[in-house]
């Protein structure tokens, strides 16, 4: 059978994008289809802004800092419609160039919704359609609520971007890192953050000592972070036009404006999937083995759609894991192992491998962990601590996992995250000889353990 492309690609995010183009690199003729706005969430409403973002409520501390080392400087007013002018052009040039590296490529582009027909077939909204050899699933996901009462007087992180003004007072829901770092941002903005979070403690899943230290830095720093605490029903608040609250703790607050970051769910919705044999998740995830095929074997899926591990560069080599095994004849397992991740909470996380509380669960292991004030903190008077943690197996000697609490924690941890992906041993990081003064030298002078486990 003769089909129109070799590959097409249902999603113009950064996993989508990238595998469409080294494929139609190797000669494959390939298509893709985007409803939205190419470069997905991570470019357009997810890490991009998100980190402009940060980079702007940051500046707060900064002119404090500079006023104690000796700078006549004063703190001015943050101007959020010239900043968000800005922002949407630097997103606008970011689209363009994932359409000009398609284009480039000889990726032929649907600007419209796509689902499958068949197995080797995609049928476009205008009802067109187009069969392909391999078929390719990068819809991503989409920020999903709780389902109560007056949710859809509630923003989610999609619409916090394109806000008309900051409002006074703002009310986060959820715990995790999208939760935690608009939290930190918002309030570095000015705002001010209340978050409430049904659990006994933020970002689940991270190491207990690094997230309790950024939960106490949040607070210092202005966020009223309630634990254990839920909303129950929202409604309009005549008086004011805000949002009147109900909470589990018996509260009831006006607040201007609520978010919800209460978790994500695949794009698979309406693509047709089940109806030809490609089963879903309870989630609505593809499921997809370590070659990210699906139940169909012309089919396959990337990123977010999977709920594997949600980050923008697991998407990208997945999709360089997919064209590896397709189209260049060498077959390659995704590798979601030691990946290097950061929350740009303030202060920002860094962390690779397992917590303390996971690896004490799979084997016998020894903690380093010191924690201290910043020079350049301290000497400007700010109380803020940084934390650097080693978790090392008492067998191997090898470091199971890597915990950094301070500024710049996401630059430390790529540096750390070779070295752990690497297999290297605690002696290793002794070897190492410090660059002083730096907050990362810590992480190679640590000599005694403080706790086993």
């Amino acid at each position: 059978m003769a089909f129109d492309y070799d590959l097409f690609v249902i999603g113009g995010g950064s996993g989508g994008v990238r595998a469409a183009r080294v494929a139609a690199q190797g000669g494959a003729r390939v298509a893709l289809a985007e409803e939205d706005r190419y470069g997905g969430t991570c470019v357009i409403r997810g890490c991009v802004p998100k980190k402009l973002m940060v980079y702007a409520s940051e500046f707060v501390d900064t002119v404090e800092d500079a006023r104690a080392f000796g700078w006549d400087i004063a703190p001015g007013a943050f101007d959020w419609a010239g900043f968000r002018t800005r922002l949407h052009a630097e997103l606008d040039r970011l689209e363009g160039v994932y359409r000009k590296l398609l284009s480039g490529n000889g990726v032929e582009t649907f600007d419209m919704r796509a689902k499958l027909a068949d197995a080797h077939t995609v049928e476009l909204a205008d009802g067109t359609r187009k069969s392909a050899r391999h078929i390719l699933l990068a819809a991503g996901g989409w920020p999903v609520k709780p389902g109560i009462k007056g949710e859809d007087l509630a923003i989610t992180s999609n619409e916090v971007f394109h806000l008309d003004h900051l409002p006074e007072s703002m009310l986060i829901v959820g715990g995790g890192y999208i939760a935690c770092e608009f939290a930190c941002i918002l309030n570095g903005l000015g705002v001010k953050v209340t978050q409430y979070y049904r659990g006994a403690q933020i970002l689940r899943g991270f190491d207990d000592e690094a997230r309790g230290l950024v939960a106490e830095e949040m607070q210092q720093r202005g966020v009223e972070l309630h634990l254990g605490t839920n909303v129950l029903e929202m409604s309009r608040d005549d008086a004011s036009g805000g949002v009147l609250v109900k909470s589990t703790n018996g509260d009831e607050r006006v607040f201007d404006k609520v978010m919800f970051a209460t978790g994500r769910a695949p794009n698979t919705a309406g693509l047709g999937l089940e109806d030809i044999g490609v089963e879903l998740g309870r989630n609505g995830e593809v499921m997809v083995d370590t070659y990210s095929q699906s139940t169909v074997p012309s089919i396959h899926a990337i990123g977010d759609v999977t709920d594997r591990v949600n980050l923008t560069p697991v998407a990208i080599r997945d999709g360089m894991a997919f064209v590896e095994t397709i189209f260049g004849g060498n077959p390659t397992p995704v590798d979601h192992a030691l990946i290097p991740t950061a929350i740009f909470t303030q202060p920002e996380i860094g962390t690779v491998g397992l917590s303390e509380e996971a690896a004490s669960a799979q084997e016998p292991i020894e903690v380093y962990c010191t924690s201290f004030k910043p020079m350049q903190q301290a000497f400007a008077g700010r109380g803020d601590r940084a934390l650097m943690k080693l978790i090392v197996s008492r067998e191997n000697r090898k470091v199971l996992g890597c915990h950094i609490v301070a500024p710049g924690a996401g630059e430390m941890i790529q540096m750390a995250g070779i070295a752990v992906k690497m297999g290297a041993t605690k002696e290793d990081f002794d070897r190492t000889v410090a660059v002083h003064p730096t907050m990362s030298e810590e992480i190679v002078t640590m000599k005694v353990p403080v706790r086993t486990g």
